[in-house]
């Protein structure tokens, strides 16, 4: 995971898109504003989700949300924010979507006289 502003995201973007600089060779990496920004979003109802998603192994969003007891358009708004953290994937697999989680740990580096967070994921083990 990438800890970058937006400012600074963008800025990265236009200088590819504009050749002044190769890629990133972490540009798949998702990026966070902040490690802040990260815990916001691991909310308890969101951890529940995710140990769901990773217990139970719901073979479509439609039973994931009987699973939970959600309604599908609140899940998959909740589910688009965790998959744009990089924190679960979703996939199409015989035109069910199927949400998988695909960290099972993170580490948070923070330094608290400067904003240089520092985030490592440990990806899921298959």
């Amino acid at each position: 995971m990438k800890v970058q502003s937006t400012k600074d995201l963008f800025a990265e973007m236009r200088a590819v898109a504009r050749g002044e600089r190769p890629a990133p060779g972490d540009a798949a990496l998702p990026s966070v504003e902040s490690a802040e920004a990260l815990l916001r979003i691991l909310t308890p109802d969101n951890r529940h989700l995710l140990s769901t998603i990773r217990d139970a192994k719901p073979r479509s969003i439609a039973e994931l949300a009987r699973l939970t007891n959600r309604a599908e358009p609140n899940l998959l708004r909740t589910l688009g924010k965790l998959e744009s953290f990089g924190l679960l994937s979703i996939q199409t697999i015989d035109r069910r979507r199927v949400p998988t989680v695909m960290v099972d740990a993170l580490r948070i580096e923070i330094d608290p006289c400067a904003m240089a967070d520092r985030i490592e994921a440990r990806p899921v083990r298959r």
